[in-house]
């Protein structure tokens, strides 16, 4: 969700009792400071061989920024005679709080190296106004935008992954399921240190007892997020991919798990829900890493070895495959 507060960044609230106008000043604040450029040395500078810009995705009733990574030399599919690229569709971790920008690091190496276009979408936060819902819609409806619209942005269709961390986990985890259920083709889903249950069971994990404050992320801040995701009214069934039905089908997954993690439980059964189901899905732990540990390679070192991870999955998922063997391999990780 958010991280706690290092120099140069805003004071941290009290969870418990913080008020809309506060949740809005905090927000901004940290936000401010991760799209800073003394942040790098928290978050990681991006891979040179990479170019980075924002654009802005238009959908019925809103406009989403979206950050956009696209490889420097030798590819892009917007230039006439360049090959389209496969797509990532990345969000990023937070929920009432984050921003692209904090991601730059692992999503600029991605798109150097696999090569890919990856596309970070700057989604509804989460607050009273706004609940999960509407960062889920955003996220699902940027990417229809983009398979729509592939030519434009060079992507190549039939390549697309999604690729989320902690919320974005969350909110890439129901489009995947949603793609299964509308008939779109993904190779992939990357999900990172994902919270994957809104429901009331949330907190009962024995991982969020194990590490209930940890430097990264603790229960007040859980609380929090549970209580924006899901006003009174909403079915958090609905929001929970460990909850979904029809798992079976979908494309193969990474779930990527940092030990010291309240949300680790998550992931971990998250993972066992889709292996049983008969989606491939690879586990990979990482001893002693904390909540948000891949969006902080300036602090946690295990942030390298689940970058190449990450990089080498999406390769072997992405690569282009002779249409004759396409249903053969369908399926593999």
């Amino acid at each position: 969700m958010s991280e706690v507060t290092t120099t140069g960044r805003p004071p941290e609230p009290d969870w418990p009792t913080m008020t809309a106008e506060e949740l809005v000043a905090y927000r901004d604040a940290e936000n401010r400071f991760r799209a800073s450029a003394r942040a790098r040395a928290i978050l990681g500078d991006p891979d040179p061989g990479a170019a980075i810009h924002w654009q802005h995705v238009a959908l019925p009733g809103r406009e989403i920024p979206v950050r956009v990574h696209r490889p420097s030399h030798g590819h892009g599919g917007e230039d006439a005679g360049q090959p389209a690229l496969p797509l990532v569709l990345h969000v990023h971790g937070g929920g009432f709080v984050g921003t692209a920008v904090q991601s730059d690091w692992v999503n600029s190496h991605l798109a150097a190296q696999l090569p890919a276009l990856v596309v970070s979408v700057e989604h509804r936060l989460l607050d009273p106004d706004h609940p999960l819902a509407a960062a889920v819609d955003d996220g699902w409806d940027v990417l229809q935008h983009l398979v729509r619209h592939s030519a434009q942005w060079g992507i190549d269709p039939a390549r697309i992954a999604v690729f989320g961390e902690s919320c974005g986990g969350l909110i890439n985890a129901l489009a995947a399921i949603r793609a299964n259920e509308t008939g779109l083709r993904l190779r992939a889903q990357v999900l990172v240190n994902p919270a994957v249950d809104v429901t009331a069971r949330m907190l009962d994990h024995a991982s969020v007892s194990e590490h209930a404050r940890t430097p990264t992320l603790a229960v007040p801040q859980l609380r929090l997020f549970q209580r924006l995701a899901v006003p009174p009214g909403t079915d958090p069934r609905a929001l929970s991919p460990l909850c979904a039905d029809g798992l079976n089908g979908l494309a193969p997954a990474l779930v990527v798990v940092p030990t010291h993690d309240p949300l680790a439980d998550h992931g971990r059964r998250y993972a066992e829900r889709l292996h049983a189901a008969g989606t491939p899905a690879r586990l990979i732990e990482y001893p002693e890493a904390g909540h948000a540990f891949l969006s902080t390679p300036g602090l946690a070192p295990q942030a390298e070895a689940a970058r190449v991870e990450v990089v080498e999955f999406l390769r072997a998922c992405l690569a282009a495959r002779p249409e004759a063997k396409h249903s053969d391999d369908e399926g593999t990780s």
